[in-house]
């Protein structure tokens, strides 16, 4: 069974740069979409990037986008969110998941997986001077 686990997580100011990994134990990640998502205490979780489908296509919400890159390295198993230019509205516990589906419209995204079937559990991002 596909186990993820985050990385990367941590404070840093505001303007910083903080680079996610998401590991995969258990599966390769290379027929999985994957997602990563963020929650602040009191709201909604959101999502923020996912990747997938055969050309790896990548997909942002709008306030991250020029900011936020999402990659993947399949030999590594590890999804990555490099982050820059963070903003204090950027802090929250950061997830990825992974959907063996395909990719429906999103609202949020553009795009996303139809279902996300397996979820890290976390790490948290804390923006702030």
């Amino acid at each position: 069974q596909l186990q993820l686990v985050e990385s990367g997580g941590g404070l840093v100011q505001p303007g910083g740069s903080l680079k996610l990994s998401c590991g995969a134990s258990g599966s390769t990640l290379e027929n999985y979409i994957i997602g990563w998502f963020r929650q602040v205490p009191g709201k909604d979780r959101e999502g923020v990037a996912c990747i997938g489908g055969s050309d790896d296509s990548p997909y942002y919400r709008e306030s991250v986008k020029g900011r936020f890159t999402i990659s993947r390295d399949n030999a590594k198993k590890t999804v990555y969110l490099q982050m820059d230019s963070l903003k204090a509205e950027d802090t929250g516990v950061y997830y990825c998941a992974a959907g063996d589906g395909y990719f429906v419209p999103d609202h949020e995204l553009g795009y996303t997986a139809n279902e996300y079937n397996y979820w890290g559990q976390g790490t948290q991002v804390t923006v702030s001077s």
